[in-house]
């Protein structure tokens, strides 16, 4: 299913990735890649590509999405030396592409889209606190893009951080997994409280740890009169 809001249309292929497109053509793509959900995906059309941290790092699949011209906007923590998976290097892909990097508080145009990073993780006090970080800190960002006048809001790898509710959001990609990351409880209060026209959840039900009821998110986001749209197909893939 592909979920419209506007002139904007959002589908969720999977695990953290989602294709966004405006009706002028603009196609932007998060965390694209991992645990096949991109097997036999080609489209090669994203003209942004957005990385936020080390576990959503996947080369090929961020190859799979973008254009010739994409631009790649990857978090500046990301290491393909730490990560313990056979990658290539930042360095490799900006070989073949526009690559920017960004902390966790920078801005980047591409072409008609503008890009802002944000502050995610898990409290150091919460209850995803680990021995192993994680998501500590410092590890990884979540990013703010506005595509065609919609701002859309995928926070990542990360706890529902009281400063979220600060961002103006148009779109919440919701991340519901639990786990590691926010669960569908949280995320329905951050959605309260950020107030956006539309919750689309992702991030949920493509491994084992990241089971989550979609339906019963949805359910609850829209008892508190706010538009939800769920993309089920893609949860099982």
């Amino acid at each position: 299913m592909t979920v419209r809001y506007g002139d904007l249309t959002v589908e969720w292929l999977g695990y953290a990735t989602a294709r966004l497109e405006t009706a002028d053509g603009l196609v932007a793509y998060t965390d694209p890649g991992r645990y096949g959900v991109l097997d036999d995906y080609w489209a090669r059309d994203g003209d942004l590509v957005v990385v936020t941290h080390d576990h959503h790092y996947d080369p090929d699949g961020i190859r799979s999405v973008a254009a010739a011209d994409a631009t790649i906007v990857v978090y500046d923590g990301v290491d393909a030396d730490r990560i313990d998976r056979n990658v290539e290097s930042v360095a490799d892909l900006a070989a073949d592409y526009e690559v920017v990097r960004v902390d966790e508080t920078d801005r980047v145009t591409a072409g008609d889209a503008t890009v802002w990073s944000v502050p995610a993780y898990n409290e150091p006090d919460g209850p995803r606190a680990r021995s192993d970080g994680t998501h500590p800190e410092g590890f990884g960002c979540g990013y703010l893009l506005s595509l065609a006048g919609t701002t859309v809001f995928w926070p990542g790898d990360s706890d529902a951080l009281d400063g979220f509710a600060e961002l103006d959001v148009t779109v919440f990609l919701a991340n519901i997994g639990g786990g590691v990351v926010a669960d569908r409880h949280e995320a329905a209060d951050l959605a309260e409280r950020l107030d956006p026209e539309l919750v689309v959840p992702i991030h949920y039900d493509t491994i084992e740890t990241l089971a989550a009821d979609g339906g019963a998110f949805a359910a609850d986001v829209a008892s508190r009169s706010i538009p939800v749209a769920l993309d089920e197909r893609s949860a099982t893939q």
